[in-house]
């Protein structure tokens, strides 16, 4: 169960580092905020990159594949937060469905 909730941790952290670094350079650029923004926005992403290599899985593939639903409802939840965004149904439903993808993807027993 350790491994589950560390595992979970380091899938939020990568996430915001990864949506925020993206959200800095977003910044930046299309609302004109200048260099020292994207330049934030930059070390963030990198910071992603790793984050990712402490999760306990060794599956590169699988990490990836499972951070992309933590990735889609985090964009979500970052749009609703930073941005006043208002995601519909769909919108919820569809991440949803991502985080249950996860779950598959990283949790499901193996033989």
């Amino acid at each position: 169960m350790m491994t589950i909730a560390r595992s979970l941790v380091l899938f939020a952290l990568a996430a915001l580092a990864e949506i925020g670094g993206a959200w800095l350079v977003w910044q930046g650029v299309r609302e004109h905020r200048g260099l020292l923004w994207i330049a934030a926005g930059v070390i963030a992403l990198g910071a992603y990159g790793f984050v990712a290599t402490f999760q306990p899985d060794p599956n590169f593939g699988r990490i990836l594949a499972a951070y992309g639903g933590i990735f889609i409802a985090g964009s979500l939840a970052w749009g609703m937060i930073a941005d006043g965004y208002r995601p519909d149904r769909f919108d919820i439903i569809g991440a949803l469905i991502c985080l249950a993808g996860v779950g598959l993807i990283m949790y499901a027993p193996r033989g």
